[in-house]
């Protein structure tokens, strides 16, 4: 019995995990305030009635969507902002690490970006509480940080939330640069180093109003 119980637990999280990429890949020209259960259904091959034996509604397959975005991203985000060497190196390796997850996720990114401050309210608050966990690590984690000497906890914070900040919309300014290429592989590759480059330029100054925060 144990056993047939587990083949059919891994075929429930089978058909879960088909619905919830069959919903990203229809999220990436619609948002989710728009997109219909049956459509995620149909595309899985399913009966829409098999939908609510995994979420309550579109909104709870969203809420799911986020934590699926951005829960595996934690030691990423610090990673990217506290890193060791010089604050160049610090930069160019946050950057380079922003640029890379956007390669290899881009549905998932676009989905962050766009419902962010979409339409459907417990996904926004899903979003949120994620982006102010990540806030709340990298305020630990600079913290730590001997630059740091002398700051407040609050002004830690603050700092952290600038950085996350950063990265959304670094990540966001790096699909935008692709999609406007029209398929251009050389416009493509053109504007995203421009979005790059402005992106270490803005660190860059964000470190020296960090050194003279003091001041």
């Amino acid at each position: 019995m144990s056993h047939t119980l587990g083949i059919r637990q891994a075929q429930k999280q089978k058909t879960r995990q088909a619905l919830l990429d069959a919903a990203l890949g229809l999220l990436e020209h619609q948002s989710l305030s728009s997109l219909g259960l049956r459509e995620a259904t149909r595309a899985v091959g399913v009966a829409p009635a098999a939908f609510y034996r995994h979420f309550k509604d579109t909104a709870d397959l969203g809420v799911a969507l986020v934590e699926e975005a951005l829960g595996s991203l934690h030691e990423t985000i610090r990673a990217a902002i506290v890193t060791t060497g010089g604050s160049d190196e610090r930069i160019d390796r946050a950057v380079d690490l922003i640029a890379a997850h956007v390669r290899a996720h881009p549905a998932h990114v676009r989905f962050i970006a766009r419902e962010r401050h979409g339409g459907v309210a417990p996904v926004r608050a899903a979003i949120g509480v994620q982006l102010r966990r990540f806030a709340d690590e990298v305020a630990e984690a600079l913290g730590a940080d001997p630059e740091s000497g002398g700051w407040s906890a609050a002004d830690l914070r603050m700092l952290a939330g600038v950085y996350v900040d950063h990265m959304v919309m670094t990540a966001s300014a790096i699909l935008e640069a692709g999609a406007g290429a029209d398929g251009d592989e050389e416009a493509a590759r053109r504007a995203e180093e421009a979005v790059l480059a402005t992106a270490r330029r803005q660190l860059r100054l964000v470190t020296l109003g960090r050194r003279h925060w003091l001041d």
